[in-house]
């Protein structure tokens, strides 16, 4: 799908179904869905608020583990968004961190309409052993998957084609990583874009 008709879909209505803290509480698989899943507070909530152009949309905190949950939008009928809850929170309690880290498994292994995963990276820190360790998973549920860099405007604009070149070539190691690595900041609206045009392959056709 080229650029403007991916900005069209990303125009349309994206509006919140619900939210599912069990696999019995997923919305039926009637809409490919892409997900975002990545570290607690790297930035998913507020990379999918600007993708649609909503500003309250996706629940936003700068309180790390505040997503509990998976929550699925549906952006104008052709496409489904699930923000992931984030991992790596270790002052969450232990009971509760397994019990985001089981529902967020099953559901990047068993979800049958799940078409695109994008695995947020903060662009300040890298790949990191928690990030490695999803990727792994991913890898071995044959799950593929999209590195998006969030967080651009904070890092320094010299290193930012380091950091795309440093975590490109980590991607060598894992066969379920797409290539290619996209560098975003929802704050300036940057490289927003490229993700939209990711995702809008995806979606349903009109």
């Amino acid at each position: 799908m080229d650029a403007a008709a991916a900005r069209k879909l990303f125009a349309q209505g994206c509006t919140c179904l619900l939210a599912a803290a069990e696999p019995s509480q997923f919305p039926p698989g009637k809409l490919p869905e892409a997900a975002f899943i990545g570290r607690s507070n790297v930035g998913k909530s507020s990379l999918i608020n600007a993708l649609v152009g909503q500003k309250a949309l996706a629940r936003t905190s700068v309180t790390p583990g505040r997503t509990q949950q998976i929550v699925f939008f549906d952006l104008g009928r052709r496409l489904m968004l699930a923000d992931l809850p984030g991992y790596g929170f270790a002052k969450a309690p232990a009971g509760e961190r397994e019990k985001w880290n089981a529902l967020v498994r099953h559901y990047l292994a068993a979800r049958p309409n799940l078409r695109a995963i994008c695995l947020l990276i903060d662009s300040r820190r890298g790949l990191i052993k928690t990030d490695a360790g999803m990727m792994e998973f991913l890898d071995k549920v044959g799950a593929g998957y999209r590195i998006v860099l969030t967080k651009a405007d904070l890092l320094h604009a010299r290193l930012r084609e380091q950091r795309c070149r440093e975590v490109a070539a980590a991607l060598c190691e894992h066969p379920a990583a797409h290539p290619g690595v996209l560098m975003t900041s929802a704050d300036k609206s940057f490289g927003l874009d490229e993700v939209k045009e990711f995702l809008a392959g995806f979606a349903e056709k009109t």
